[in-house]
């Protein structure tokens, strides 16, 4: 059950209301400060899980930018681990001989394997920062460097203790189409010998030829026969350099999936779903320095200490808010029990396989304590 905090709440008198206490309600919802709540502001109210639930795969992305994850994020792999049936630690840059860009995973192999979470092998055709044609160009064109690719990403599965080799190959154009669902063929069968398992990263169509670099090269019908799953990227909407927005408004995000389940089977079908939200400064103009990234909890806390009230849009079903700082407007949009709660209920309706999350770093406890009400997750 969800409650949305009105003017004059306390967390005692909403405890009382559900017949429970504070200490939980605190708790489950990973509050700071229970003593300050927000108006509009969503408290998950525990409840029974639905016996009836299904079962569901759910993958976390595990991104950090420093030499080892840090303390923050182990932090949190440790917490969320029960919740997983995947984590991916982002990501084996691809080099146009085939070989890999190596990177330490520190600690965070074995933490996965001590709660049972498989991990996966992430591919990505990132160079000098970037995702780029050229190099995937290079590597499709070439057979040894596709064969030394598959070498090393088997001898790296076993290392690593993986059980999934995850591609994630973007702006690949119209014409890299046929080539790239040919590599991925390839990849497949040779790795498929070795027990691993293909996952593949899909930009969020609507139609299967949807025009622009970022769709044009991903073939969803074939892909979805080759690959054992396929994580949907349906999000970022609202975006870092583009103007302000829910990242993930349910519209939107319902559109990609319907097309999706039309050409690939439901049961290979991650949907995607995003851990943060974003702060832009108002008033938005192209090229303006890009709005800041934070986890639902800071945005609450945000809120909080700019005394802000948080409203619900319910087209998109994100929660947002706007204060000032500095002279200067600013509007949040992120994500809260209401917003993922009807993003599980989308994917109860299309039956999909299950959910991936961008990224591990950013906390969203809400979206745990739900999701375990809602689904059982499978671990392999």
């Amino acid at each position: 059950m969800i409650h949305v905090v009105k003017q004059g709440e306390s967390l005692f008198t909403i405890a009382r209301r559900y017949g429970t206490n504070t200490a939980t309600l605190a708790s489950v919802n990973e509050l700071p400060d229970p003593d300050v709540l927000v108006v509009g502001q969503a408290l998950y109210i525990p409840g029974t899980p639905d016996p009836k639930r299904r079962e569901i795969e759910t993958n976390a992305y595990v991104e950090w930018y420093s030499a080892n994850p840090p303390a923050s994020l182990m932090e949190e792999i440790r917490k969320r681990g029960p919740y997983l049936t995947y984590m991916m630690p982002f990501a084996y840059e691809v080099k146009r001989d085939g070989s890999l860009v190596r990177f330490d995973w520190g600690e965070v192999g074995e933490a996965a394997a001590r709660q049972g979470v498989a991990t996966a092998i992430v591919l990505v055709n990132l160079e000098e920062g970037g995702f780029s044609v050229e190099l995937a160009e290079a590597l499709f064109n070439s057979e040894a460097a596709q064969d030394r690719l598959i070498r090393e990403v088997v001898a790296l599965a076993k290392e690593k203790g993986a059980e999934d080799v995850h591609v994630d190959f973007e702006y690949l154009g119209k014409e890299n189409r046929e080539k790239y669902t040919a590599f991925l063929r390839k990849l497949k069968e040779g790795i498929a010998p070795h027990g691993l398992t293909l996952s593949v990263a899909l930009p969020p169509k609507t139609s299967a030829e949807q025009p622009g670099m970022w769709y044009e090269g991903h073939d969803y019908a074939a892909i979805g026969k080759i690959a054992d799953f396929v994580v949907v990227m349906t999000y970022e909407w609202g975006y870092s350099g583009g103007p302000p927005m829910a990242v993930s408004p349910i519209g939107p995000v319902r559109d990609v999936l319907e097309f999706a389940v039309s050409v690939i089977p439901p049961e290979k079908v991650h949907m995607g779903q995003n851990l943060y939200g974003y702060d832009w400064t108002l008033p938005f103009k192209p090229g303006n320095p890009p709005a800041r990234t934070l986890s639902p909890q800071a945005a609450i806390a945000l809120a909080r200490e700019r005394n802000a009230a948080i409203q619900y849009d319910e087209k998109a079903q994100a929660p947002f808010f706007h204060y000032w700082k500095d002279g200067k407007e600013h509007v949040v949009w992120f994500e809260d029990a209401r917003s993922i709660k009807a993003k599980f209920e989308l994917l109860k309706e299309l039956d999909l396989r299950g959910i991936s999350y961008w990224h591990l770093a950013f906390p969203f406890p809400q979206n745990w304590r739900i999701l375990s009400e809602m689904f059982h997750v499978k671990k392999l």
